[in-house]
């Protein structure tokens, strides 16, 4: 008998070769799009739609064959489709959280009959998703759409959100928008991705075959982010959410600027994101998860290597071992062939040393996977890494070095971090800046772990009850920007108008109005430029007072204190944060007189309304100093054994542009939900009413806020606004306005990008409107306390 060739145990752990991958078949997905005509129209109002006359474009696979043929849509389409959502919206909002949920869960049912046709189509369209996670993404949020009155009351569902994705998305990242915003009652309007445009459309199907009404979810096929900007001028719009690559986020939110509708970003695409592996991590276990991450043939993230210098040879042998005779990866293209090649010459002349699976790579859109040895943080091929399968690796020495270079990046996605001290794990979680923290682990994706990307990876949070938020608005509340269309504005001029000169009108100094000085850096002070503005009487009087003209140097200034103290201010436990907002609060009820009369000066009110509104004060920070410490985060029920944690944070320094409206209480509102969650303030106070935030400045000096927490800045609301949006430092910008401002801040705050919180002040009548501050709704804190944090989730693996 002739010896078997088949290799024994010990001989396949020498080698740590892969077998031979299991041939897959796609027949039933070819046999739906056959059904189609591999040509797919349009899903609105619950069947497909083919116009005739319009354009199509093609999906090609990585080989070069063509799946199918989709439409574009054109402007009847839209308003086709709009129409559809709206009346969708209505039937879908009306049923009962309980009815909501079986459609959700009847949905799981459907997709055990036809899951197959969803992973074969999604495998075919390169759109990975497995039909487990979007069974438990529907699982999820079908729950959270019957606990949705009980858990997240004085919440109203938005109404039709618009859900755009790039060309390069998944079909998991955009399920991840759509199911919650169904779920909470909105309906849907979805602008795919070129690869998750099929798999879009055959979900939406199904989803009306487990009897979603008809409307509730729609999907529009084109060029995503110009098709997106013109779904979301339709008047009954109420969100837009965006998932994908950076670059089409930055295009959509420009696109839609002044439109008058919120638009939220996660770019989970392309985001560059830490491996580090300490001295006392699993050597072999780290090493394999690196290559089985690094190294996909579809990824959405770069990774970076961090290894610390104690146990880099010993790392850097074994990756040789692992990727000895590993496959070639394909890439999308011959170009992108040219930039993985130029990225590795350019890394060579920089003194990297390559590791390779072979020695000579093959010519065509093929490449070996290669590791970069000696890379450094300001390296091009680590900053703007090229596609294919190539990884940096860098060393570190200590702990701290570990997270210097693991936040050098721009992007604050995700982080993989390697050891068997849970300690130092915590500790290294803790200190990056990043959205998502896999401990011993990479990749874990789960609904219940809320993920805000931090600095350039995200505006807003998906997953957890944290996620359903963008969905929802405060019950008592009307949209915060009135729907309009942009107005023609050139961005490099907004805020440059020359502010009216003030000049002397009396020489007697008891005649002179009273001069008033800023807060910056815990001292008042005159502006740089050493200029004032006149602050006028209620109903066009004469000059009330003169308060500085604070300019870009001043933000400058106000802003470089806020970041010195505010890393040590988060650090503070919640109880001591709490005892110096008791402190000011008692500090601003000693002033209650001087505050009164600044109010009743700057807003004519009587003096019983303005010592009314000084009450309500005190009391609004002792309602955000209570908040310190009793909404924490905390453990979340995961399906995998382990822990996962979520923990919020401090956003950073927060600019805000405070409204018109109660200037005292609206101020301390703000301020009170910014400061008790860790945050740094630089305040503009109204230009029309200033003095009540002036005349806070001397409770800010009697109080134990260390200085530079709290900045106050005067002078032209758009100049100011201009110095925030451009400050590379403040990581969200509150803003009560004009449209012109609302328009410019989403135009401008992309790069980089800044969360955004927007208010017009007035309607097209030039009525004023916004927020009642005097009413002590608790959705009304609840969201700005949201607004105050960004998420991070912590995932620990145990046996």
């Amino acid at each position: 008998m002739a010896r078997s060739s088949a290799k024994t145990v010990y001989e396949i752990f020498q080698s740590m070769e892969y077998g031979p991958a299991s041939a897959s078949s796609v027949a039933t997905a070819q046999a739906w799009l056959d059904h189609h005509s591999r040509s797919l129209g349009l899903f609105i109002d619950g069947k497909f739609v083919r116009p005739a006359d319009r354009r199509s474009c093609s999906l090609t696979a990585s080989k070069g064959d063509v799946v199918c043929r989709t439409v574009s849509a054109e402007d009847e389409d839209i308003s086709q489709c709009a129409s559809s959502a709206d009346g969708g919206y209505k039937s879908w909002s009306s049923l009962t959280c309980s009815q909501r949920s079986k459609v959700l869960l009847r949905l799981v049912g459907v997709l055990g009959l036809h899951g197959q046709c969803v992973s074969e189509l999604c495998e075919l369209c390169e759109a990975s998703c497995s039909l487990s996670a979007l069974v438990r993404l529907l699982q999820y949020y079908s729950s959270w759409a019957q606990l949705r009155d009980s858990l997240v009351s004085n919440w109203a569902p938005v109404g039709v959100v618009v859900v755009v994705t790039s060309d390069d998305c998944s079909l998991y990242s955009l399920m991840l928008k759509v199911l919650p915003a169904l779920a909470m009652g909105n309906s849907v309007i979805v602008v795919p991705g070129r690869s998750a445009a099929p798999p879009a459309l055959l979900l939406a199907q199904l989803f009306t075959t487990a009897g979603l009404p008809a409307g509730a979810l729609n999907v529009l096929t084109g060029s995503a982010v110009p098709l997106g900007a013109k779904v979301a001028q339709g008047p009954n719009v109420g969100h837009v959410t965006y998932s994908g690559n950076k670059q089409d986020g930055a295009m959509l939110c420009k696109a839609t600027a002044g439109m008058g509708v919120p638009v939220s970003v996660s770019p989970c695409v392309g985001a560059t994101c830490p491996f580090i592996i300490f001295e006392s991590a699993d050597i072999n276990s780290a090493v394999d998860e690196a290559i089985q991450t690094a190294f996909k043939k579809k990824k959405e993230l770069h990774w970076l290597l961090c290894v610390q210098e104690s146990v880099a040879d010993s790392i850097v042998a074994r990756l040789k071992l692992r990727m000895a005779g590993m496959k070639c990866v394909s890439l999308r293209s011959d170009a992108d062939r040219s930039l993985v090649d130029a990225a590795v010459q350019e890394a060579q002349q920089q003194g990297a040393t390559l590791v390779q699976s072979c020695a000579a790579s093959p010519p065509g859109a093929l490449y070996p996977p290669t590791v970069l040895c000696g890379a450094a943080p300001s390296s091009p091929f680590v900053v703007s890494p090229s596609p294919g399968p190539l990884l940096p690796l860098m060393t570190f020495r200590s702990n701290s070095e570990a997270v210097a270079v693991g936040n050098h990046s721009p992007h604050g996605y995700a982080a993989s971090v390697w050891t068997e001290d849970l300690t130092l794990a915590l500790e290294t979680a803790k200190s990056l800046s990043v959205g998502s923290v896999w401990v011993n682990s990479s990749s874990v994706l789960d609904p219940c772990l809320p993920v805000s990307g931090h600095k350039d990876s995200g505006s807003c949070t998906d997953g957890g009850q944290e996620g359903l938020y963008q969905f929802l608005r405060p019950s008592f509340s009307s949209s915060p920007c009135l729907r309009s269309s942009p107005v023609s504005m050139d961005y490099s001029k907004f805020g440059t108008e020359a502010s009216q000169a003030v000049i002397p009108d009396s020489s007697e100094p008891s005649s002179s109005p009273p001069s008033y000085l800023q807060f910056v850096g815990g001292k008042a002070c005159k502006s740089v430029s050493g200029c004032s503005v006149a602050v006028q009487a209620p109903g066009g009087g004469g000059v009330l007072a003169l308060c500085p003209e604070g300019g870009r140097k001043d933000v400058r200034n106000a802003v470089e204190a806020a970041i010195k103290v505010q890393p040590g201010w988060m650090k503070k436990s919640p109880s001591a944060r709490a005892q110096s907002l008791h402190a000011l609060a008692k500090g601003l009820e000693a002033k209650r007189r001087e505050m009164a009369a600044a109010v009743v000066t700057q807003t004519g009110v009587s003096l019983a309304e303005a010592e009314e509104e000084v009450e309500q004060s005190v009391a609004r920070l002792g309602v955000w100093a209570a908040y310190c410490d009793k909404v924490q985060g905390g453990s979340l029920p995961m399906p995998q054994s382990g822990a996962a944690l979520s923990i919020p944070e401090a956003l950073g320094v927060i600019g805000m542009v405070l409204p018109d409206r109660n200037p005292l209480l609206s101020m301390v509102t703000l301020i009170g939900a910014a400061v008790a969650t860790g945050n740094a303030v630089v305040v503009v106070p109204s230009k029309k009413r200033p003095l009540p935030a002036l005349a806070f400045v001397q409770v800010l000096q009697s109080s134990d806020l260390p200085a530079g927490l709290v900045n106050i800045v005067t002078g032209s609301r758009d100049q100011l606004t201009v110095a925030l949006a451009n400050h590379s430092v403040i990581k969200a910008i509150w803003y009560w306005g004009s449209a012109e401002g609302c328009q410019y801040l989403q135009h401008t705050c992309t790069s980089p990008l800044k969360t955004l919180r927007l208010f017009c002040q007035k309607d097209e009548g030039g009525k004023e409107r916004g927020t009642d501050w005097t009413r002590p709704d608790p959705a009304l804190l609840e969201d700005l306390w949201r607004n105050a944090v960004q998420w991070k989730s912590v995932w620990i693996p145990t046996a």
